[in-house]
């Protein structure tokens, strides 16, 4: 089976490919030499995962999944948030992000903060909605080398390395996006696809 991963994100990629089994088969926007970016102009996960997904059904008329994933801390009122990926403007890097991040939490000491991550499946038929979630705390500074994102500065609940330290293996049995595509991936074996 060909699913279509609505991605440039060759983490990701890495991420649920190493997640899924053996007999489905993901193609990349990378994959279908689709190179524009999509817009996110929403205010949820759920919005900008669906308009990926849409548009690249739209285009290639096959079964194809998109994610958005957010870092939301209460104490900010949930900022980053959707805004994750642009934290620090539109050209924003992951080590400006977590910088912005780590600035506006200096005089805070309530540091508790979730990741979710909302898959959108698009078929012919429909569209269906995954998520997951992982809840921990922003560490006071950057810690460790693995993952991608604001997971130097991320610790989980009942753990005190941050993602960037933990095995991949870990984080993904914990994480959010692994939550989310064990839900994905348990739908789409109940299911047949045209």
């Amino acid at each position: 089976m060909k699913l279509i991963f609505a991605t440039h994100n060759q983490n990701k990629l890495t991420e649920i490919k190493s997640q899924l089994p053996n007999n489905i088969e993901i193609l990349s926007l990378q994959d279908l030499s689709f190179n524009q970016e999509i817009p996110e102009p929403y205010h949820t996960l759920e919005e900008n995962a669906a308009i990926k997904a849409n548009t690249i059904f739209n285009c290639f008329k096959e079964t194809c999944f998109s994610d958005d994933t957010g870092l939301f801390v209460p104490a900010l009122n949930g900022i980053p948030g959707v805004k994750s990926a642009r934290y620090s403007g539109p050209k924003a890097t992951p080590e400006n992000n977590m910088d912005k991040l780590l600035k506006a939490l200096e005089n805070i000491t309530d540091r508790k903060a979730y990741f979710q991550t909302t898959i959108a499946l698009k078929t012919a038929a429909e569209i269906k909605y995954f998520t997951g979630k992982v809840h921990g705390t922003i560490a006071l500074g950057k810690k460790g080398n693995g993952g991608f994102g604001y997971d130097p500065i991320f610790i989980p609940d009942n753990y005190t390395k941050s993602f960037a330290e933990l095995p991949l293996e870990i984080k993904q049995k914990i994480g959010h996006r692994g939550k989310a595509i064990r839900s994905l991936i348990t739908y789409i074996k109940s299911h047949k696809f045209q």
